[in-house]
């Protein structure tokens, strides 16, 4: 499932686009090998007849319904969140029946900070935590491939956005101007 170019503006672009580590897909796949190991052995241990029907009717519902909720379900879940890095902000996105999204603009990151267990080091994931200016101000991703090169990337863009950032406010630098030339300076009243 592909990540909307509708939702960029004009003269926004990706610069990453993730899905949570595979390590995610590890489960299902040993849910979905562990119901068809269990129907074989159904077929292959029971005898031949009426209660064979039963046993494989019943082992084979209950590996399809195992195999749905355990296996297709996270699978579904993984490939509906997207991590999204533009040049203009931090996309999150969630769901598969509902959706949700986040859109952090990296004018508002204040802070971002990663977190790896050892586990997650071997594996090359971790958890990368983002704090914003705003009512919502921390956004954890869980299970982010490659964290330390999408921390990396994420101050890269923070830091370009920032040197963006016209500097109009001309009062702003009469002041510094200001004391830079030793001029005095406004007691706080």
């Amino acid at each position: 499932m592909a990540f909307p170019e509708d939702v960029l503006t004009e003269d926004e672009h990706v610069v990453l686009h993730l899905h949570p580590h595979w390590k995610a897909l590890v489960r299902p796949v040993a849910v979905t090998v562990l119901a068809i190991a269990v129907v074989v052995a159904v077929l292959v241990l029971t005898p031949d007849g009426a209660g064979r029907a039963v046993a494989l009717v019943l082992f084979g519902g209950l590996a399809l319904v195992g195999v749905l909720w355990f296996a297709l379900w996270p699978v579904l879940v993984w490939q509906a969140t997207h991590y999204l890095f533009t040049n203009e902000r931090v996309l999150i996105q969630r769901g598969v029946l509902s959706r949700g999204r986040r859109d952090i603009p990296l004018t508002r990151v204040t802070d971002h900070a990663m977190q790896q267990r050892f586990s997650e080091r071997l594996l090359g994931c971790g958890t990368l935590t983002i704090d914003s200016a705003g009512e919502r101000g921390r956004s954890v991703l869980g299970d982010v491939p490659q964290v330390g090169r999408v921390q990396t990337t994420l101050y890269e863009l923070v830091e370009a956005q920032y040197d963006r950032q016209p500097s109009d406010d001309a009062e702003l630098r009469e002041g510094l101007t200001e004391v830079q030339d030793g001029g005095p300076l406004r007691e706080p009243g």
